[in-house]
């Protein structure tokens, strides 16, 4: 039963929502109605702001959009309602597409108040437009017929529009346990984990919300033609606070929550309306003081939401591992990875500058294929500036850098992901609240080619089974394979770190960089991770790291770069290095 209560659940609701036009009156079906539509348009939000972390507060402009699209077409030209659908996902993702565009490389509170201000904008737009009837709206815009049938009954158009939530949640449900679904998850994690995977950080945000403004004009759509009327007010900024509400309060990052919140919020308003007349006659000042406290207090004591709440006192329904079969095949590069020896990386009179600080400073080395290298040196030395300057996150002011001969400084960050280096960071960076497996697949993503149609279609499954056997071997491989569908927030430091290494391990680079690997680690953990990284060289991996465990050091690399104050102090084998005495006055303030 843990197992399938999520699909007994899913059949439970199904039959409700099947049997509902039987058990209640005309009143609550039109009432579900509404909540469909707005359960479509939150169903966009719970992806946008829920799952892909970017706060909107204009939802209801792009419903607006798709409403008044169909509006127009149906009564102005006498068209049909599926070419008005047609149309109202034409403007609803072109505007999308030209405000996400405008607005999305926005960053901290700008995004949202840039969401108020373009909500507010076409509010007035749709009021000021003689075509649109201005603020008096459209009227008797025809009903949705499928073939003879006429959806212009109330119970007829409750059939229609869940069938269409229930096929759009299925969609992107499914859209979320993919390769660009994992992508879109992955945005919280910041620009510099998501890009080093080689995702496009901008790339994805709009993607997120041009299917968030499609999902808007769809309901806009259902709006509409269930309305058989529209004017502005519907689409003000008030119901796109609403429609956000709807899908915190449901619990922002589930698909469920979409539907629980829009229910939860209607059922609410509905009931105020009933109750507040009664006590005062300034009911609708008063309803929005109530809503609000409602609010707050929800969020004080359930921020996670409603749906969240409820799974807390389910059991957790583990998905079933990949069994034997085909992995990933390895990366196929435009240059093969150089044989052992051979030039892979070099950084040549690399320099980068922090207004007056001069972090890094005239830095040359060079990394041999098959090789582990150590950058070692004080704090503030430099090294994990110069680790982001290789890996693109950081631009330098002089020098250059080449991977296998092809100059690489001026790459972005996913793009030299592309070219076969992947890392860990020196703090940590996963997606706590996905599974083990789906953070190290999450690696993976620049082995795959699935889009987000195939994703949402299931066209995926075969390269995602071979991506998931591929993960579970490297999670095998860093000794987490027994906890691959644990949450990777549960993991203590250590294992997070080696799940990071697994998750670049994915990527099946040329170049491995790892920003202190051992930090956090227990003795036996350190030697198990030496052992590995060992493994790793013996197979031909060329292994680049920044630690300060010197008997970690010097144990396992081949060679040493040393660093202090931002220039190169020494460079050699361990033994040597160690019997430096530069080294020694940087590291100990003099000659032991």
């Amino acid at each position: 039963m843990s197992r399938n209560w999520p699909a007994f659940l899913v059949g439970c609701a199904a039959l409700f929502v099947v049997a509902a036009p039987f058990l209640f009156g005309e009143f609550a079906v039109t009432l579900m109605n509404y909540i469909g539509i707005y359960a479509l348009a939150a169903l966009g939000l719970v992806l946008l702001t829920g799952v892909g972390g970017l706060t909107s507060f204009g939802q209801a402009a792009f419903v607006g959009l798709g409403a008044y699209a169909t509006a127009w077409y149906t009564t102005a030209l006498g068209g049909s309602p599926w070419i008005g659908l047609v149309l109202a996902l034409v403007l609803s993702g072109a505007v999308a597409t030209i405000l996400g565009a405008a607005t999305l490389r926005l960053g901290g509170h700008f995004l949202p108040l840039s969401t108020i201000a373009w909500g507010i904008a076409i509010y007035f737009l749709f009021g000021n437009f003689d075509a649109l009837g201005r603020y008096s709206g459209l009227a008797d815009i025809p009903p949705i017929t499928l073939g003879p049938l006429s959806l212009a009954g109330t119970r007829a158009m409750y059939y229609f529009i869940w069938a269409v939530l229930g096929l759009m949640m299925l969609l992107c449900a499914n859209l979320l346990d993919s390769r660009e679904g994992r992508a879109i998850r992955s945005l919280r994690g910041g620009i510099d984990m998501v890009e080093s995977l080689g995702v496009g950080f901008f790339r994805t945000r709009l993607a997120v919300f041009i299917i968030a403004g499609l999902l808007a004009g769809l309901s806009g759509w259902l709006y509409a033609h269930l309305q058989r009327f529209v004017s502005p007010t519907p689409f003000d900024i008030k119901p796109g606070i609403e429609l956000l509400l709807m899908a915190i309060v449901g619990g922002a990052g589930n698909i469920t929550g979409a539907v629980v919140g829009a229910a939860f919020v209607t059922l609410l308003k509905n009931a105020l309306q009933d109750v507040l007349p009664s006590l005062t006659r300034n009911s609708g000042q008063l309803e929005i003081v109530v809503f609000g406290t409602l609010f707050i207090a929800l969020l004080q004591t359930n921020r996670a939401g409603i749906v969240p709440l409820i799974k807390r006192f389910c059991p957790r329904s583990l998905p079933e591992l990949p069994g034997p079969g085909e992995a990933l095949a390895a990366r196929t590069y435009a240059q093969p990875i150089a044989d052992r020896g051979q030039l892979l990386l070099r950084v040549e009179a690399i320099a980068k500058r922090f207004g007056g600080l001069v972090a890094v400073n005239d830095i040359t080395f060079e990394v041999k294929a098959g090789e582990i290298l150590a950058l070692i040196g004080p704090n503030g030395a430099g090294k994990t500036t110069l680790f982001n300057l290789i890996t693109g996150v950081l631009k330098p002011a002089d020098g250059r850098i080449f991977l296998q001969g092809e100059d690489i400084t001026a790459l972005p960050v996913r793009r030299i992901a592309e070219k076969g280096i992947a890392r860990t960071f020196q703090h940590v960076k996963l997606r706590p609240n996905m599974s083990l497996i789906d953070n190290v697949v999450l690696g993976a993503y620049v082995r795959t080619r699935s889009g987000f149609l195939s994703g949402a279609l299931r066209l995926d499954r075969r390269e995602e089974q071979a991506a998931r056997r591929d993960a579970v071997q490297k999670l095998k491989r860093v000794g987490l394979g027994d906890k691959a569908n644990a949450l990777a927030g549960d993991l203590p430091l250590g294992q997070q770190r080696l799940l990071e290494i697994a998750r670049a391990l994915a990527a099946d680079p040329k170049l491995l960089i790892l920003d202190e690997p051992a930090a956090g680690l227990r003795r036996l953990e350190k030697q198990a991770l030496a052992t590995l990284l060992r493994e790793l060289r013996e197979v031909g991996l060329t292994i680049v790291l920044v630690e300060h465990d010197m008997d970690f050091v010097m144990n396992l690399v081949d060679r040493i770069v040393v660093m202090d104050f931002g220039v190169k102090l020494a460079e050699g084998l361990p033994p040597a290095i160690r019997a430096d005495a530069r080294v020694q006055e940087a590291y100990l303030g003099g000659v032991a």
